[in-house]
């Protein structure tokens, strides 16, 4: 079980490397929208995956905050380009 949370671990850890890349470098504001949602979606994988290692559940409780969190911005986004906000795309 070790080697599994090891791998995906590691997995996530190069998911999240290249998500922050795609916000960083991303062609149009609506791609830096999607990379920040799949960013937080990434981190929430990575706590669950780190409660289930160190067997503590009150990790899941801040995955579920952060899994909140993510979608709160992610909406937010979501109005300010609705409404007209600044678009390079």
């Amino acid at each position: 079980m070790d080697t599994v949370i090891l791998i995906s671990q590691v997995i996530m850890s190069v998911a999240l490397i290249l998500t922050f890349v795609r916000v960083v470098r991303g062609p149009s504001l609506p791609d830096r929208v999607v990379a920040l949602e799949l960013f937080s979606t990434t981190v929430v994988g990575l706590v669950g995956v780190y409660a289930i290692k160190s067997n503590v559940a009150s990790f899941l409780d801040a995955a579920i905050v952060i899994a909140l969190m993510g979608f709160l911005a992610a909406i937010a986004f979501a109005r300010f380009l609705e409404r007209g906000g600044p678009r390079d795309d």
